[in-house]
């Protein structure tokens, strides 16, 4: 019996060391599930607070910047404007954030302006799109949601045929007027924002680009080139990573940001594009998107000849 015994509390002993053991290893994984909600709970405020710190920056500058007035086409041979502003921006110093930046569409609109319209509606974003002359009633409904849905109303010539806008001055002002009225008469916006076909730096016109300049700036109408370029105007079929990687890759080696794509018809990776370009943009925290105002910085590649005395 003594035995019996003595092997009966050995077991017992035994069945309380495990018990105890598993006890306390429920409640050290039970403190440690705690303690890890508790650290996912502010990040996640943290996270949150974060966005709506973000969103708040963005609506007070879009408050106060006051009111927006706010192709399938070939392109011309053109310099990259990212060349062109390469000497500037090396060896600057990184300047305050956050960071302005702006979506900017040539060549529409087309079924694919809809589509960009439908995304920049979903995420809140404001853009520019630098439209062409069309009539039909597609387009005439493009032109009026871009103003309606307060998005910036930009001109890029009405025929957006470089050998006939830049065959004489006479003939850039007639196609750049015709334009501006067009859109007028359907919008009721007298854009002033332009964007010259294939840029100022472009190669092809027969008119020296420093006069269409002056006409364009003594008729109280702005010109506006790019820093980033998407890509997407090279080829219809560039990838949507690769849209995405152009616009960002030297996103920081810009004080202000103005990015180039399109929404012609045929550029559907670059609609594909737009929401991860977005998403990547905003995740950085140090940068806020706007439409061109006239409080906008211009970016150009050229500028305006300096008058002799000034």
């Amino acid at each position: 019996m003594g035995e019996t015994d003595t092997r009966r509390k050995r077991i017992n002993h035994l069945k309380r060391v495990i018990l105890w053991g598993a006890a306390a290893g429920i409640v050290l994984l039970t403190i440690a599930c705690v303690i890890l909600g508790i650290k996912v709970a502010v990040l996640t405020k943290n996270v949150d607070e974060l966005q709506i710190q973000l969103e708040a920056e963005e609506s007070r500058v879009l408050e106060s910047g006051g009111v927006y007035t706010t192709s399938y086409v070939e392109e011309s041979p053109r310099e990259s404007g990212s060349e062109i502003l390469s000497k500037e921006t090396e060896g600057s110093e990184e300047t305050e954030l956050p960071k302005k930046v702006y979506l900017t569409f040539d060549d529409g609109p087309s079924s694919s302006t809809n589509a960009i319209l439908d995304i920049l509606k979903a995420y809140d974003v404001k853009a520019t799109f630098f439209v062409v002359g069309k009539t039909d009633e597609a387009s005439k409904a493009a032109y009026k949601r871009i103003v309606a849905e307060g998005h910036t109303l930009g001109m890029h010539s009405y025929s957006h045929k470089y050998h006939e806008v830049y065959q004489s001055e006479e003939s850039f002002i007639t196609d750049l007027s015709q334009l501006q009225e067009y859109l007028y008469d359907e919008t009721g916006v007298w854009s002033r924002y332009y964007r010259f076909p294939g840029g100022s730096s472009n190669k092809v016109s027969s008119v020296d680009m420093q006069d269409l300049i002056s006409w364009v700036n003594e008729n109280g109408i702005t010109y506006y080139d790019w820093n980033i370029e998407s890509g997407d105007a090279v080829s219809d079929h560039l990838s949507k990573e690769a849209i995405v990687n152009n616009c960002l890759k030297n996103f920081d080696k810009q004080s202000e940001v103005m990015i180039l794509m399109h929404d012609a018809a045929d550029k559907k990776t670059t609609v594909e594009a737009l929401p991860e370009i977005i998403t990547q943009i905003r995740l950085r925290g140090d940068a806020y998107f706007l439409p061109i105002t006239d409080e906008t910085e211009p970016i150009q590649h050229v500028k305006a000849r300096q008058e002799p005395g000034n």
